[in-house]
């Protein structure tokens, strides 16, 4: 029985952003399966917590119908790709900084799992530039709703909104 393809796009999306969500939507055309996994990085500290990242997500995917989000903890991200079956990760490059950093993640989780398949998608130039510290580091002046507006989708936008009440 065929099972199809399955991929995790995996990030700490904090919160997420247009890029991000790019990726899920270009992610979701080359898989059948796309598993989006909201990963707990121990040397970052986050803004939301978990379940505000995963319900974020949840609200900017449901049109998705092969898109899951779920969360993954302790535990190498090619490790959970095998736990769960998936034979690809998804990851994006906006800059050659990027690339240095995802080649090197790559040849180490092929190192620890050859059987899951590393693949790069760079975005569109308007979003190379856009990160989650990018657009939390404009939340606050007068005028940052419009300002960040093309870098998010609605439902950030608002869980932003209630972060600063």
């Amino acid at each position: 029985m065929d099972r199809g393809t399955k991929c995790i796009y995996a990030g700490g999306f904090d919160p997420p952003t247009a890029g991000h969500l790019f990726m899920i939507e270009k992610g979701s055309t080359l898989f059948d399966r796309l598993i989006v996994a909201v990963g707990l990085n121990p040397e970052k500290s986050y803004t939301f917590s978990t379940s505000e990242r995963i319900e974020m997500l949840h609200k900017c995917t449901e049109g998705y119908k092969n898109v899951t989000v779920e969360h993954f903890e302790d535990q190498y991200l090619v490790d959970y790709a095998e736990s769960i079956g998936a034979d690809y990760i998804l990851r994006g490059i906006r800059s050659h900084q990027d690339y240095e950093f995802e080649r090197a993640m790559r040849n180490i989780n092929e190192d620890l799992n050859p059987g899951v398949t590393t693949v790069f998608l760079l975005p569109p130039r308007e979003l190379c530039d856009v990160s989650s510290s990018f657009v939390k580091g404009m939340v606050g002046p007068e005028g940052w709703r419009k300002a960040i507006r093309p870098y998010v989708a609605q439902p950030v936008l608002e869980k932003m909104e209630q972060m600063l009440k």
